[in-house]
């Protein structure tokens, strides 16, 4: 049974700590993802960008798959399903797909045209028992094609947005998605606590969760963090695992190139990923506060 992430992010920000929202790209992600937050007894967000759910056959098929596993696995910590950085075309069909959350990211739109379409949003997403997430100023690096500089978001313009109603908001205070570069100037903290005062208890979302240090990231939650995203993180460490594997020359070995041996370390990997995350975010032992 998915719910939606409005109750677990309130509980994360008065406790805090933060929910995981890991991006799914496959059957074996959201299987990884799902068994460590069980394990975990911790509260977990799948994220799907619009090109993975396309890339696993269309939104549908990943709700109808994340529904079943949770069953089949009898999955008993609260499961979000999320739509990370959705168009506004594409939240609508993950609306009809019968995801529980969807991310509106109006941020390219000019602010008038931001605000309208995320209160229409709002709308919808309330009537049907869904939690909405927006986005004011562009969260840098690269998502799905989108390029950003990593540019912080304007307090005022993050409290005209968090008034319409939305769950829970991201705001970008200098985060990136992807690697970080070696230039990086680090979260901007000012940046959190301007917005945090504009915008009160809304829960904050911080994307590009991969390479922040951990001292940062403790940080942010304190100041009102209750959401942060890994993707790139989970990729590196599945890509990692395969290629050991593979230049091992385990996949010659009887019948190590089927594919349910071939992908098994990288499904662990994702899975020490997640449970590491889990620990760092304080999200351990969360899913039946």
């Amino acid at each position: 049974m998915l719910v939606n992430a409005t109750d677990m992010l309130n509980k994360a920000r008065e406790g805090k700590y933060a929910v995981g929202h890991f991006n799914i790209n496959n059957l074996e992600w959201a299987k990884s993802i799902l068994l460590t937050a069980q394990e975990m007894n911790a509260p977990v967000i799948l994220g799907v960008s619009e090109g993975a759910g396309k890339y696993m056959g269309g939104f549908k098929v990943v709700a109808d798959m994340v529904k079943a596993l949770t069953d089949s696995m009898e999955i008993t910590v609260p499961v979000a399903l999320h739509l990370d950085h959705g168009t506004y075309e594409g939240c609508y069909k993950c609306i009809k797909a019968g995801f529980s959350s969807i991310m509106f990211d109006g941020s390219h739109y000019p602010i008038a045209e931001n605000v309208e379409k995320t209160k229409e949003l709002v709308a919808i997403t309330k009537a049907l028992g869904m939690s909405l997430e927006a986005e004011v100023g562009a969260i840098g690096g690269e998502e799905d094609g989108v390029i950003g500089a990593g540019e912080c978001a304007d307090p005022d313009e993050c409290k005209a947005i968090a008034d319409l109603g939305v769950n829970m908001l991201a705001a970008g205070i200098g985060n990136i998605h992807g690697k970080y570069p070696a230039n990086w100037k680090g979260l901007s903290f000012e940046t959190l606590e301007a917005v945090k005062a504009k915008v009160g208890n809304m829960p904050l979302v911080l994307h590009g969760g991969t390479g922040i240090p951990a001292d940062m990231i403790k940080k942010a939650i304190s100041l009102g963090v209750s959401k942060i995203n890994v993707n790139t993180e989970c990729q590196l460490s599945f890509a990692d695992a395969t290629r050991k594997y593979i230049e091992a020359g385990k996949d010659l070995e009887g019948k190590g190139f089927d594919p349910r041996k071939l992908l098994a370390p990288g499904a662990e990997a994702i899975k020490a990923t997640v449970k590491e995350k889990m620990e760092l975010f304080g999200s351990v032992g969360k899913a039946n506060d």
